[in-house]
């Protein structure tokens, strides 16, 4: 198959294709077949992306042509803190020291979800997507912060194993349990 792959902060346009990548592979709404690759747990809205793109610049999709294959969410806690599990978060951050210097929500900012579509998965598009992400968002924050839950296998081995990052600790909310991931970003700005 022939493809024209970009990767590039998100425009309004994209939205509706994040969205349906999201519902493709949300908790909620995954196959039992695609279950076991992987899925995502975030639940945001066409006007909650657009305030992503307008305020955080924090949504960066993959693109074939005019398809949206994938696309990873960032921003600031700040931004974040509607969402109960952000939240929590936030208050937790303190706890966590992984480069020497407490983690906060200054310093620091919440990455993830990824997705992508299962067609396009092994091709090195993560990385693509995660560096995109992480170049605009190093330009405001020192830390990049994230945390999947236990139960997802397949992405704590391509965050770990393919992303880099460092797993730095673990923490429950809601009967789950998640690893706390985190990666340096100053060697980005250096």
């Amino acid at each position: 198959m022939d493809r024209n792959l970009t990767v590039n902060a998100a425009q309004h346009s994209d939205i509706e294709g994040v969205l349906a990548l999201l519902k493709k592979y949300h908790a909620n709404s995954i196959s039992d077949e695609d279950r076991k690759d992987g899925f995502v747990t975030t639940n945001i809205d066409a006007v909650q992306l657009a305030e992503l793109i307008d305020k955080e610049n924090g949504l960066v999709v993959a693109k074939d042509g005019d398809q949206v294959v994938g696309f990873v969410i960032a921003g600031s806690w700040q931004f974040l803190q509607r969402w109960p599990m952000f939240e929590y978060m936030t208050g937790e951050l303190h706890k966590y020291t992984p480069y020497g210097e407490q983690l906060d929500s200054n310093n620091s900012y919440q990455y993830g979800p990824i997705c992508i579509d299962g067609a396009y998965r092994g091709n090195g598009l993560a990385n693509q997507l995660f560096d995109c992400s992480a170049q605009i968002m190093a330009q405001r924050f020192a830390y990049l912060v994230t945390f999947i839950n236990k139960i997802n296998g397949r992405s704590y081995a391509a965050h770990t194993r393919k992303l880099q990052l460092d797993d730095s600790g673990s923490f429950g909310f809601n009967n789950n349990q998640y690893h706390l991931m985190t990666l340096d970003l100053r060697p980005l700005t250096a």
